[in-house]
């Protein structure tokens, strides 16, 4: 499973990337919604490499 973490992490990481080094400046809403996705990305693949995260998700969508 970490593998799957890993590669959302590095799908972020190019996200945030691309979204930085945008050249045109009239793609602005485009440019932050490219760098929201990815800190979404990076954050999800960081909370789901923390310990007990398992536990929180099985919570959050009812699992047993």
């Amino acid at each position: 499973m970490g593998v799957w973490y890993f590669l959302i992490l590095f799908v972020g990481l190019f996200l945030i990337c691309k979204g930085l080094f945008m050249k045109k400046q009239s793609l602005l809403m485009k440019k932050i919604g490219i760098m929201f996705v990815g800190l979404l990305c990076i954050s999800f693949s960081i909370f789901m490499f923390s310990p007990g995260s398992a536990e929180i998700i099985s919570d959050l969508l009812n699992l047993e």
